[in-house]
């Protein structure tokens, strides 16, 4: 497991914080944890609301996104940029996404430093963290699927159905999943 990478819950995950999430990896590291934000729970709560300068740069859905369950009153902000152009001190650049350019963006940072090279951002409340070996164990027990991302993924803008839409790309057998029922005893 990378940075970079994605965990996707299994249909066997029923935890309620991570049934049907899609994961981007912040940081893994076996003997550190893992850190991680939630990509596909947009909240109701419009992010020039909250943070009405980094409204322009917001991707669509512009809202705030649950990021996970741990500190729920935190922000991360995540940014996708222009390949070769940042260059700034605000941005920290994301190994292991391919093809794009998708880091953290330091939100002390005046919006208005950021245009041309991050072409949008998105707001995050809340992370998902794992202690040292936990994410690994889900993983043994059948609870995540750690997948390649794309740069697209952190900036869906129908985050709601990007859990199937990243199924569907692995192909069989882990493409089966994404028709999978949310509740199997209703089918």
């Amino acid at each position: 497991m990378n940075a970079g990478q994605l965990v996707v819950a299994t249909p066997v995950l029923d935890d309620p914080n991570f049934a049907r999430t899609v994961v981007l990896l912040l940081q893994a590291d076996p003997d550190g944890g893992a850190l991680g934000l939630v990509l596909n729970r947009p909240t109701g709560t419009a992010v020039d609301e909250v943070l009405p300068d980094w409204a322009p740069l917001s991707a669509g859905p512009p809202v705030v996104f649950t990021g996970g369950p741990v500190q729920p009153t935190a922000a991360i902000c995540l940014g996708h940029g222009r390949l070769g152009r940042v260059a700034v001190a605000a941005y920290s650049e994301l190994e292991g996404v391919p093809g794009g350019v998708v880091g953290t963006v330091d939100l002390d940072t005046p919006p208005e430093q950021l245009v041309g090279s991050v072409e949008h951002v998105r707001l995050f409340a809340g992370y998902a963290g794992w202690s040292p070996g936990q994410l690994e164990k889900e993983v043994e027990q059948g609870a995540w699927w750690v997948l390649d991302s794309l740069p697209a993924d952190a900036f869906d803008n129908d985050p709601e159905h990007l859990w199937q839409r990243v199924l569907r790309r692995q192909g069989p057998p882990i493409a089966f999943a994404a028709s999978y029922p949310p509740d199997p005893t209703l089918n």
